[in-house]
């Protein structure tokens, strides 16, 4: 039986460890917090902080692991890479290439360079009068660190500077231009630097704009805007030699113009490989698992239904104490994952949650209402 070790025990990597174990793999995971929902659920976990890499390394050969799996977050990605780069695993990006998808100022010098729609960047000396601009870690995710700066708050910037690199491991930030437009994924598979199925997600953040809680499948993205999204994909994958697999792209769309905004080659987190399954029956997992067990994946093997499903994590815009959901109308639950208890003191979003949550409605009146109630964050209330 060969071991798999999986670089992750966060609640969006679960079913990632099912999928392994379905399949008849002996599965370890590792990570530094034993409170994650893997680290209760597993039966081989392994408490240690993968960031320490070299204990990671030793892991690896004192199990005689066959094959990494990375999670849903980028640092996962990142050791990962590193790991492979030094052992060899199957389906891990290159170091550089990673690197450059994940850093935000690399990533934006590579699509400037590469003739890819992206916000223009600016140093802290020529920000000149470009107000509003966004100021960010260039290596954070989940919306932290993240301001907007406004021309009535430019004396502030420096403050704002610094609030951005105290959340950057590399202490590092970016100045970009503040584009404005409706958020949206990319979530693409690649086979030889081509796009084989892929698909559009609506994005919102209702507690805290940075943070995306709010999403569904848009089967209706306008055919010519998502021909050219693909050709930046693929002029990306092309120009850096990317590997098969999946690359999840974050893009603002405003009319006709487009820009990319964060690319990774990790699964999505806050379960959003359960949002495709759940809304088409594509096996999400399956084709971003695939590569790194060294297997093909039928990626267009699936019924490509339409079903109206939303997901939705439960956070609060200002910390305090969670008690209890009354949702103010009537619902159709598929699946609810709890991750706070009655009496949890429950931090603001990004830095908590209360659950996941997936809506199916039968009806596009009674799916779009529910979709707007939770917009508008009227669609349940949240009890202390």
């Amino acid at each position: 039986m060969s071991r798999v070790l999986l670089i992750d025990t966060n609640l969006s990597s679960a079913p990632i460890y099912d999928y392994l174990i379905d399949k008849g793999y002996e599965v370890y995971v590792v990570g530094g917090n034993p409170n994650d929902y893997l680290a209760k659920k597993a039966k081989n976990y392994i408490n240690v902080d993968y960031s320490q890499i070299h204990l990671v390394r030793e892991l690896i050969s004192d199990l005689d692991i066959s094959f990494i799996v990375p999670g849903c977050n980028d640092l996962s990605y990142l050791i990962s890479a590193k790991l492979s780069e030094e052992i060899g695993f199957f389906g891990i990006e290159t170091l550089k290439n990673t690197q450059t998808i994940n850093n935000k100022e690399e990533f934006r010098a590579f699509a400037i360079e590469a003739g890819l729609p992206v916000p223009k960047t600016f140093t802290r000396e020529s920000v000149g009068n470009n107000w509003p601009m966004i100021v960010k870690p260039v290596d954070a995710f989940s919306g932290r660190g993240v301001t907007v700066v406004h021309a009535s708050e430019q004396a502030n910037l420096d403050d704002y500077i610094n609030h951005a690199k105290s959340f950057s491991k590399l202490e590092k930030y970016i100045i970009e231009e503040y584009v404005e437009g409706q958020l949206y994924s990319h979530s693409a598979f690649i086979v030889d630097g081509k796009i084989a199925v892929d698909f559009i997600v609506e994005e919102h953040g209702t507690a805290n704009p940075f943070v995306v809680d709010t999403s569904k499948v848009d089967y209706n993205f306008p055919q010519e805007m998502l021909t050219h999204i693909r050709h930046s994909i693929e002029v990306m994958a092309a120009k850096l030699g990317l590997i098969d697999g999946l690359i999840h792209t974050q893009f603002i769309r405003k009319g006709q113009k487009y820009w990319l905004i964060e690319v990774t080659r990790r699964c999505p987190g806050d379960l959003y490989s359960q949002l495709i399954e759940f809304s088409t029956s594509f096996n999400y997992v399956e084709s971003y698992v695939s590569p790194f067990i060294n297997k093909i994946s039928p990626l267009t093997n699936y019924q490509n239904k339409k079903s109206l499903v939303m997901r939705h994590t439960i956070s609060q815009p200002v910390d305090g104490f969670f008690g209890s959901i009354k949702f103010n109308r009537a619902v159709n639950i598929e699946k609810l994952f709890p991750i706070s208890l009655a009496g949890d003191y429950v931090k603001a979003s990004p830095f908590g949650r209360i659950g996941i949550l997936f809506l199916q409605e039968q009806s596009q009146e009674d799916f779009d209402d529910c979709y707007s109630s939770t917009l508008k964050r009227t669609l349940y209330q949240i009890h202390h």
